[in-house]
């Protein structure tokens, strides 16, 4: 009769086993709904950058994918584009990003210091996503290592914060703003055109002006503008207003007062 130790032991190794399996599963769903209610939180507190971050990633797809990167490496592209701003909503900054007037030599130090606000921001998401806080430190390195923070050259810098630089100012020359218009996509590449090799990892920036996979380029910013266009009454050409939907947000408060009429200032 084979000893019952032995099997005893399997079966408790191969039920603590499963427990860690599940226990990983459990932990990497809510790293993902964490990254969710980030971009959520991004689009709450900051409307432009918001959408912003997600042309970003749309181009940035498109490139990642024209480069032939496999899922993993296209996965890493597309959640260091969409948090590579994470960093400007940081209430030391909010304020002076969103100034129109143009900035002191102060306020562009501090404005650089967001892509380490938001690599700190992400840090504890590196068990999980390895490369993501990484991107985000390095998106604005450039090839010639005369970027910013850490002076990284060449192959150094990671390979989706290298895409996502090009995205990234791609739509920050085409993308309209408040205080100015956008200029065009045609203008958008003669702007990363003059970037290779200095700025740019030129063989990125020859993929993305080829002529195929500008043209997915067009085709994502015509998608994200309809995205992102004011809807409008068909019969009055008027923008459609909101929903007026009713929220929960009065439970346990009881119906509000009645108001208070107003004497007409004609009265005595």
């Amino acid at each position: 009769m084979p000893p019952l130790i032995p099997l005893a032991f399997g079966a408790s190794t191969a039920a603590f086993l499963v427990h860690e399996r599940r226990t990983r599963e459990n932990a990497e769903r809510l790293a993902s709904a964490l990254l969710e209610t980030l971009l959520n939180a991004i689009d709450a507190t900051d409307t432009i950058t918001g959408r912003h971050v997600r042309r970003t990633a749309l181009y940035s797809l498109v490139l990642g994918d024209a480069a032939d990167l496999d899922e993993h490496a296209i996965r890493s592209v597309e959640r260091v584009a969409l948090f590579h701003d994470i960093g400007k909503i940081d209430e030391a900054l909010f304020d002076i990003i969103h100034d129109s007037s143009e900035l002191t030599a102060a306020q562009r130090r501090a404005i650089a210091t967001h892509p380490q606000r938001g690599a700190d921001t992400l840090a504890p998401l590196v068990p999980f996503y390895p490369d993501l806080a990484e991107g985000v430190l390095s998106h604005h390195e450039r090839w010639d290592g005369k970027g910013y923070p850490r002076k990284l050259r060449g192959e150094e810098i990671p390979v989706a914060a290298r895409i996502v630089a090009i995205a990234d100012t791609f739509d920050a020359v085409t993308a309209s703003r408040p205080y100015r218009r956008g200029r065009g996509p045609r203008v958008g590449a003669e702007v990363i055109a003059q970037g290779r090799g200095s700025q740019f990892d030129p063989s990125f920036v020859d993929l993305f002006l080829s002529p195929p996979v500008f043209e997915c380029i067009e085709h994502a910013m015509e998608a994200a503008e309809a995205r992102f266009a004011p809807r409008v009454d068909r019969r009055t050409g008027a923008p459609e207003p909101a929903p007026d939907l009713t929220f929960r947000w009065r439970d346990g408060f009881g119906e509000p007062p009645a108001p208070v009429k107003r004497r007409s200032s004609r009265s005595g």
